[in-house]
């Protein structure tokens, strides 16, 4: 009985710093480049995108589709750094609790 009191205790334990790790990522921001800085996305690790960057020598009408690609990549650079920094965080908060890499987040 004692072991699931302590399992019960762990299991409320991770809600609570599954809830704090939620309002952390929102203030976690994270920039994708793409076009060698040419265009910056900025975004929360949540997804959330702030910012979008495009430097003037792209504005031009016969540059949209290199325009168009750059965002693509740019956003894709930052989701990939946002989900790091997500996952970095429930590592931390995974071992800080003693449980496994990983667990239940698979």
């Amino acid at each position: 009985m004692a072991d699931f009191l302590g399992m019960m205790k762990q299991a409320a334990q991770l809600q609570t710093k599954m809830q704090e790790m939620q309002a952390e990522l929102g203030n976690v921001e994270v920039e994708g480049i793409s076009g060698g800085g040419l265009v910056a996305v900025r975004m929360t690790a949540k997804m959330d995108v702030k910012s979008i960057k495009i430097d003037p020598s792209l504005l031009k009408p016969e540059e949209a589709e290199i325009l168009e690609d750059l965002l693509v990549t740019a956003h894709g650079d930052a989701r990939r750094k946002a989900e790091a920094a997500m996952q970095e965080k429930m590592q931390a908060i995974t071992g800080k609790l003693g449980l496994p890499p990983g667990f239940g987040f698979g």
